[in-house]
């Protein structure tokens, strides 16, 4: 009889062990709110047109009917 109970404490020791071993070892994760709010700058500058009416031109420029060549 007394063997028995010394084992069940063995036995509730080791897993209450086990437990705060692995309660303990858990990382705590914290999620805050940011204190400013998230800006996004976009400064993009477009400049496509530009470069079509270059292109355009120099399609002109460089055609058979304008002699450079």
């Amino acid at each position: 009889m007394m063997k028995t109970m010394m084992l069940k404490r063995a036995g509730v020791l080791l897993w209450g062990g086990l437990v705060v071993t692995v309660w303990a070892c858990t990382p705590r994760i914290e999620v805050a709110a940011p204190e400013k709010p998230i800006t996004i700058n976009l400064n993009v500058k477009i400049d496509h047109e530009i470069r079509l009416k270059v292109d355009k031109e120099l399609d002109n420029v460089l055609s058979n009917d304008s002699g450079l060549f």
